[in-house]
């Protein structure tokens, strides 16, 4: 009996330990340049750590978030503060940051048409994204140029509304934010987060007429409130904002990423 219970013990002690090594599944979502390729940059060393990481990559602003929500997926990272926060507050959804700021995409203003902003002509067409804070940013930024004039430039949510002078006439349309590199050649200037420049191999640095000054608008993991505080999401938070992640942020991007740690 004695024989029988020391095996029963060691049987136990070597599944308990083949347990442990299990790695853990983290599934990710993340917009695909430069989140994704971030993302996948640093699988080797979280595989290290025990934890496999799943990127689920998407060309949207909205379904990461709900799937993350409804617990379809374990985190995301493509989003900043405000973003978070506007998003949190118009669908009632309860995410919460999860990392310090990682990333900065400098947001531009791109043409096809014209060689600077001076150049644009008297009804121009502008095209902006057509989420509240992006548009809220890219409002900002035609403040900035001198385009228009906002009533409060502190205030990052301006609409339409909020513009209290538009001397050149321009006509604005908004528009979702992964077409804008597609209309391109459709309309005179186009204001484009930094994720789908890079998509459409459009610099920040080099390409755009514009780029933001200052940026409230740093990029961080996001989870829920239940797993915020889990190993794998920690791990992983951790190895965002490493000195791993920050070479590879400007050996790989060369300003047109910047790292905000």
């Amino acid at each position: 009996m004695k024989h029988i219970a020391k095996l029963a013990a060691i049987a136990a002690l070597v599944s308990s330990a083949l347990t442990l090594a299990q790695p853990v599944k983290l599934t990710v979502a993340a917009t695909p340049i430069p989140q994704a390729e971030l993302l996948e940059a640093l699988k080797p060393t979280l595989a290290k750590q025990g934890v496999e990481l799943d990127v689920k990559v998407f060309n949207d602003y909205v379904q990461p978030n709900l799937q993350v929500e409804e617990k379809h997926l374990d985190a995301n990272y493509f989003q900043h503060i405000p973003y978070l926060e506007k998003f949190n507050k118009d669908r009632g959804t309860h995410l919460v940051s999860a990392s310090k700021p990682v990333h900065i995409e400098p947001f531009g203003a791109y043409s096809g048409k014209v060689k600077k902003l001076a150049d644009l002509p008297q009804g121009a067409t502008v095209a902006i994204p057509n989420d509240p804070t992006n548009a809220g940013r890219a409002l900002l930024l035609l403040d900035q140029g001198g385009v228009i004039k906002l009533k409060n430039r502190s205030n990052i949510y301006p609409t339409l509304k909020d513009i209290a002078a538009n001397p050149k006439h321009i006509k604005i349309k908004e528009l979702k934010a992964a077409t804008l590199p597609r209309v391109l050649n459709q309309v005179d200037l186009a204001l484009i987060n930094a994720n789908y420049a890079l998509e459409a191999k459009l610099n920040p640095k080099r390409d755009a007429l514009l780029v933001e000054t200052t940026s409230p608008y740093a990029n961080l993991l996001v989870a829920r409130p239940d797993n915020k505080n889990s190993d794998a999401v920690k791990k992983l938070a951790t190895a965002l904002t490493s000195p791993e992640a920050k070479k590879f942020i400007e050996t790989h991007y060369k300003g047109a990423v910047v790292p905000a740690f």
